[in-house]
């Protein structure tokens, strides 16, 4: 049976890796990777030889057919990203819901545990994490402002991915909705809300 593995690669260290996502990645035919120079990277500190493919957010419908393609046919192929765990804010799920309709159980999915942003950040953050509300990215333009004010209203902490190239600006914008809601509400428990939203988040 062909299977698509879903493996997790290091966020930062390239020695936080498992040994059976090393062995994954040596024993499939091919590697989907969200940046083959970035993927190239890890390969080569590990002496993987084994062939890649270039998959992201941008690839056509016909590069999506082509691996469906190859899992008709037999192969086994390994879906990594950047950095994490890909399907998490990140376009490998779209890949996996077209595996499991395409072949419903005659072609594996399995996951390849390991690092993970999200868990990374919330492990040091020093705030209970028994219940959180991940909300991937904020949209750049339309449904910026909703995206931002659900995170002030959210009674749990908030974890958010945003890019080291605008978490100025997200930063922000944080600050003057807090502002805005401590100057037109004097409850305690509204403004403890508003500026939890500041206890994690972390850049990408």
């Amino acid at each position: 049976m062909s299977t698509l593995y879903i493996v997790a690669t290091p966020i930062g260290n390239l020695e936080d890796i498992s040994m059976r996502a090393l062995r994954i990645l040596g024993e499939v035919d091919f590697i989907l990777c969200e940046d083959t120079r970035v993927t190239a990277k890890l390969l080569s500190h590990y002496s993987v030889k084994t062939p890649t493919i270039s998959y992201h957010q941008h690839s056509s419908e016909k590069k999506q057919t082509r691996i469906l393609n190859l899992l008709k046919d037999g192969k086994s192929l390994a879906l990594v990203s950047d950095a994490g765990t890909p399907g998490i804010s990140d376009p490998g799920g779209k890949l996996v819901q077209a595996v499991i309709e395409k072949f419903d159980t005659s072609v594996r999915v399995e996951s390849v545990p390991g690092p993970s942003a999200v868990t990374a950040a919330l492990s040091i953050s020093g705030i209970p994490t028994d219940k959180y509300v991940f909300m991937g990215f904020p949209p750049h333009k339309k449904g910026r402002q909703t995206f931002i004010q659900r995170i002030a209203d959210s009674i749990y902490p908030v974890v958010v991915y945003e890019s080291k190239h605008r978490i100025i600006k997200f930063l922000e914008e944080l600050q003057t909705l807090n502002k805005n809601i401590e100057k037109h509400n004097n409850d305690v428990e509204t403004r403890f809300i508003a500026s939890s939203c500041y206890q994690l988040f972390f850049i990408l």
